[in-house]
């Protein structure tokens, strides 16, 4: 059955449980059964409807082939719960569901779960809408509160610009600083994830700057976090637990060895990430990284390294580094030919998924997908860990490329410098000089233009435009004169030009009218 690949967007894991249910009900095989002397048509065993859904699961693009027949099971129950599917008797609402020949049917209302209608966002303004003001733009309202005085050589000095005047360049603030770092990594993301807004599926006023910039710089030769607060550290019990099952069967001689010693170690580990009182992701990006599950494709799996780096640094730092830590483990372990088998039926790799995938990614409440979501991420992860983890260089330079432009922004020290004219507006303090010269300039270009109309002025007569520029000359004879600096000049306006007079009307007669009575 063809795959439909659920893009990212709000309420993903709704929009894939409906996916998974239309297709379970379109396809799944149904027979005429007798159970208990009594025919039953049109159900299925609960065996069948397991092979069948677990090959569904497998070849589904959404999930992947790591989906194992127990977790099958489980949604199966998930169906039941939900109205799915009913027993042949019409019976539902509970997860009594095994994989056995209870027969089963489906029931004739629809079990689709209703899609909420995204409202326009209240949270902010989204990414998009700050890129068009001005994304990087510094707020207004900052004082700078330093300023860098650069004398420019005279030589360099712009033309009409003192050669000791100074030049003001604008102060960034460690707050600023933080800005552009989140700004920077959530713009790269909605990128990504090709969405208009991140809104939807990501708070922005809930990340933390401070979480990016310190993953991004506190790590230490091995490309891990290193936490300032050892109080934050997985406890030393546990990291020795996990350094000797990574390093199996190299581990310290003087630990104890008996046969089941590494199921003990094992149990150790994965009772303490259990009792963790959420996942390595957290609660609060659950719908984040449903969303780059979309981009878990072949022909993706670049972009989605990239965008899963990008979400692992809005983690806390002791969060990151116990997910760091744990994808280590768990990779090397099931790469280990010579670990001993930890199950007597699974394979160790299956059992590290099915082990730790609700301890990196699960919901604050109760969602039906949960396991098999997480079960996809995981495996993932697992196999990419390496790069998912590395800090993004690009990422570094572009936060400190656009840093230095902004640092390089010159703030206008005077009218006439020669130099751009920042965003900003402010006062500046000028002499009593500069005062009085201002205002006459301005002054007399105001007066200057206030002459030229009255001299265009085509609707008023000449009589009462001499009249007027006769005044104008005795308040202002210094602009007057500049205007007409001689005589001939002024003459010139009023030049009358000759009238053309109409032609004589010689020995014309007027014609005679004709009464009706003559």
């Amino acid at each position: 059955m063809d795959t439909h690949i659920i893009t990212p967007g709000p309420y993903r894991a709704t929009k894939l449980w409906n996916e998974v249910t239309k297709l379970f009900r379109a396809g799944m095989p149904l027979k005429k059964h007798r159970q208990h002397f009594k025919v039953y048509t049109n159900c299925f065993t609960a065996t069948a409807a397991v092979d069948w859904l677990h090959e569904l699961l497998r070849s589904n693009s959404n999930f992947g082939p790591e989906v194992t027949r127990q977790q099958t099971v489980q949604l199966m129950k998930k169906f039941l719960k939900n109205h799915v599917i009913e027993d042949v008797k019409g019976r539902w609402g509970l997860e009594h569901l095994e994989d056995n020949s209870v027969l089963y049917r489906f029931p004739s209302t629809s079990p689709l779960k209703p899609v909420p209608v995204c409202p326009q966002s209240i949270r902010g303004k989204s990414v998009i809408l700050k890129e068009k003001e001005g994304f990087f733009k510094l707020r207004g309202s900052k004082k700078f509160a330093q300023e860098i005085q650069v004398t420019p050589p005279a030589e360099d000095a712009p033309t009409g610009t003192p050669s000791d005047e100074t030049v003001d360049y604008r102060d960034i603030t460690e707050e600023d600083i933080q800005d552009i770092w989140k700004t920077v990594t959530l713009t790269h993301l909605q990128k990504m994830l090709g969405l208009p807004s991140l809104d939807d599926i990501l708070n922005p006023a809930q990340v933390c700057p401070h979480f990016i910039m310190y993953n991004m710089t506190k790590v230490n030769k091995h490309g891990v976090v290193a936490l300032e607060d050892r109080m934050d550290d997985l406890p030393h019990w546990v990291l020795s637990a996990m350094k000797c099952l990574a390093n199996w069967p190299k581990f310290d001689s003087t630990q104890p060895s008996y046969p089941g010693f590494e199921r003990d170690v094992f149990r150790t580990v994965s009772d303490y990430f259990c009792s963790l009182p959420q996942p390595l992701l957290t609660f609060q990006y659950y719908e984040l990284f449903v969303n780059i599950l979309a981009l878990l494709q072949p022909a993706l799996e670049r972009l989605a390294i990239e965008a899963l780096q990008l979400c692992t640094l809005l983690l806390p730092p002791a969060s990151r580094r116990k997910l760091q830590l744990l994808l280590r483990m768990v990779s090397r372990m099931s790469q280990n030919v010579d670990m001993p088998q930890l199950h007597d039926v699974i394979s160790t790799r299956t059992l590290l998924v099915q082990t730790f995938s609700r301890c990196v990614l699960s919901c604050e409440e109760d969602m039906d997908l949960d396991e098999l979501l997480a079960t996809r991420l995981l495996s993932f992860l697992m196999d990419h860990h390496q790069e998912v983890m590395q800090v993004p260089l690009y990422l570094r330079n572009a936060v400190e490329d656009h840093i230095a432009y902004l640092r390089s922004q010159v703030i206008h020290p005077g009218v006439g410098s020669g130099v751009t004219v920042p965003t900003y507006s402010f006062c500046r303090q000028i002499s009593m000089q500069e005062f009085e010269e201002q205002k006459l300039s301005l002054s007399q270009a105001a007066v200057s233009d206030l002459l030229e109309s009255l001299i265009k002025d085509k609707a008023m007569s000449a009589k009462e435009k001499k009249k007027k520029l006769k005044l104008f000359q005795k308040e202002y004879p210094d602009i007057y004169s500049r205007r007409f600096p001689t005589t001939e000049s002024e003459a010139q306006l009023f030049t009358n030009k000759p009238k053309i007079k109409p032609p004589m009307l010689i020995g014309m007669k007027k014609t005679r009218a004709f009464s009706i009575r003559n």
